[in-house]
């Protein structure tokens, strides 16, 4: 038996192991690499596991109780008044219109109207992870629509909890075991109606208090001990109990965790409670998804691949459509409100959750939820297409055409140094050389930055540096110095290019972001490269080498010749740099010793120490004092 149970966690590691980061390197994400998984590993896959995958899926579940704990955890109440006419708004409708009209086509069909209900709440939630992630990717969170869809999501995972409270009463036939009991007999079965609601009010109304009043002290008395198992017991105690408390009173354990989590919210140790909770959440929902692509039925697909297809197809359509509507509604351009609809045009993997929940309540049958379960499964994996499909053919042929906005201030004046973008980098660099009496001609292409800088007395034009024509106006043939501070490493390249064709002689500065930035630049060919992070790197390693009791000039000298190895290594691996403008691990790791190994071979130099003390405060000044009569005791 403890034989079996390893070969199945093996099996079940390998094939998250194998399939999450080829799936995430495909663009499919996380979700889809488990669903996958699960399915190739499962009965109708190679077999590996069989029908206990069924008991796994329901040991799983409680990754779902503990991932709702995390997202009450999140929901600040601050958050949610700042994103409240969005997330109230757009997400509310968004859900409702998508569930009338799914449940509308479902009573059409035939089917009752809970069952109606049922189906339309539920396949009207999208896959937050998958929608979130592609987000991220695409650099597409700070835009409208990255902004509306977060707050779309946002309702959903919110709308999950209300769902799932109400599957349980919209179950046609009550769930028996097979001695005639009810399946879901509880400690309050026996009470009349007004007595449960009583309780049941009273055990939510308790839990809410306990969360406030009793779990912070709690918690306090436990962190004072300083031991970090035993909070991380005590996180996944709370979470169990108020599973089992909820199991008890006939209510979702899902809806407890949730509540404690926003009772938990404000607390100082909401950081470190989901710290501690989100590896079993992730592994537990990892485990989930895989039982649930094992419990595929690869026979309902191929005996009913027809009427899956329209599933997925009527859903595509159907949430394309309210959400590109809600999207006109709200004011969002077409080129956000495109990108909006087709990143949420698909299932969640909430249906997984709910579409079990249901079944095993007596709402929907097998035969209801196996279909669906396979539809919103497909829907999620065919969303990376949709969204290539709307980047590459949809916005290119009817979105807005990339234009200025703005037409170029007329440039009338010439200085020394020109400098494009001044943002927070070239902030410094400019009010040091206009402190100096160095004229600098300020190029932004960012008319907010223009409009600041101009309140402040500082005079900068608006337009796009990369154009040869408003370099050429800024003076660029008479300049001698070009300081290129934008953030994007691109634009930086793109202009380097044009400087080095049309004006040869400007000597280039380039801010860098990271290290692969200034790879990109030096082998572009700028020689000055300026990489943000390293002054302020270099001075904080130089106090905290102060603070604990090195010499000062020993510290500040010991910076310097980081900085010195460092910017040699530096351009011998942008010689070696491949395509994608990084180096082997193995050329990195050689120079990062070598660099190292120079820098104790200081420390380890006695005449560099002796010189050293020459140069500590105590020692000039009393050297400075006897120079000069100062420290004579007959004076």
């Amino acid at each position: 038996m403890a034989d079996d149970i390893f070969v199945q966690a093996f099996v079940y590691l390998v094939a998250a192991v194998v399939a999450v980061p080829v799936a995430k390197r495909l663009g499919l994400g996380s979700v889809l690499g488990y669903l996958i998984a699960g399915f190739v590993i499962g009965p109708f896959g190679l077999g590996f596991v069989g029908d206990e995958g069924e008991d796994v899926l329901h040991f799983a579940e409680f990754g779902v109780v503990i991932m709702l704990f995390v997202i009450g955890l999140e929901l600040q109440p601050q958050k949610l008044w700042n994103l409240r006419t969005s997330i109230l708004g757009l997400g509310g409708l968004q859900v409702v219109l998508t569930a009338a009209i799914i449940g509308a086509a479902t009573l059409a069909l035939g089917y009752s109207w809970q069952i109606a209900l049922a189906i339309g709440l539920i396949l009207a939630l999208s896959s937050t992870a998958i929608v979130l992630q592609t987000f991220n990717e695409k650099d597409l969170m700070r835009t409208e629509a990255g902004q509306n869809g977060f707050s779309v999501l946002l309702f959903q995972d919110i709308a999950v909890i209300p769902i799932i409270a109400l599957l349980p009463l919209l179950a046609v036939n009550e769930m028996t075991d097979g001695e005639g009991h009810s399946a879901d007999e509880t400690l309050i079965s026996g009470l009349s109606g007004y007595a449960q609601a009583l309780v049941i009010i009273g055990v939510v109304v308790g839990l809410i208090g306990v969360g406030r009043f009793l779990l912070r002290p709690t918690f306090r008395f436990i962190a004072s001990a300083g031991i970090r198992e035993v909070f991380t017991a005590a996180a996944l105690l709370i979470v169990v109990g108020i599973t089992l408390l909820m199991t008890e009173v006939g209510l979702s354990p899902a809806l407890g965790t949730f509540l404690a989590g926003v009772v938990l919210a404000d607390s100082e140790y909401r950081h470190e409670l989901e710290g501690d909770i989100e590896p079993f959440k992730g592994l537990l929902l990892g485990l989930f998804f895989i039982s649930v692509g094992a419990s595929i039925d690869l026979d309902v697909i191929t005996e009913d691949w027809l009427n899956i297809a329209l599933i997925v197809v009527g859903l595509v359509i159907v949430k394309l459509s309210v959400l590109y509507a809600l999207g006109v509604r709200f004011g969002m351009g077409f080129d956000q409100r495109t990108i909006f609809a087709f990143a949420l045009a698909q299932g969640g993997e909430f249906a997984f959750v709910l579409f079990s929940i249901a079944e095993e309540g007596g709402v929907l049958t097998d035969s209801l939820t196996s279909p669906l379960i396979a539809a919103v499964a497909i829907s999620m994996a065919v969303t990376p297409l949709l969204l290539l499909l709307a980047e590459y053919v949809l916005l290119p042929n009817f979105g807005t055409k990339p234009t200025d906005e703005r037409t170029p201030d007329a440039v009338d004046e010439e200085n020394p140094v020109i400098m494009a973008g001044f943002g927070r980098f070239g902030n410094y660099v400019g009010r040091l050389l206009r402190a100096n009496d160095v004229g600098v001609t300020v190029l932004d292409n960012n008319p907010d930055h223009i409009e600041v800088l101009r309140k402040l007395g500082i005079k900068s034009f608006y337009g796009d540096a990369s154009r040869t024509d408003l370099l050429r106006a800024a003076g660029a043939e008479q300049a001698r110095l070009i300081v290129l501070s934008m953030g994007d490493v691109d634009k930086q390249v793109e202009l380097v290019h044009k400087i080095h064709h049309s004006f040869p002689h400007l000597t280039i500065l380039a801010r860098a972001r990271d290290r692969r930035a200034a790879t990109r630049l030096l082998n572009a060919g700028v020689e000055h490269v300026y990489r943000e992070t390293l002054d302020s790197g270099l001075r904080m390693g130089t106090d905290a080498l102060g603070m604990l009791g090195f010499r000062r000039h020993q510290a500040v000298r010991s910076a310097r010749n980081f900085r010195y190895h460092d910017e040699y290594h530096l351009r011998e691996m942008a010689e070696l740099a491949g395509e994608d403008h990084t180096v082997p691990i193995s050329e990195a790791r050689e120079r990062i010793a070598l660099l190292e190994q120079t820098l104790r071979s200081d420390l380890e130099d006695d005449d560099l120490e002796k010189r050293d003390a020459g140069w500590d405060t105590e020692s000039l000044r009393r050297d400075v004092a006897s120079r000069s009569g100062l420290g004579r005791e007959d004076d």
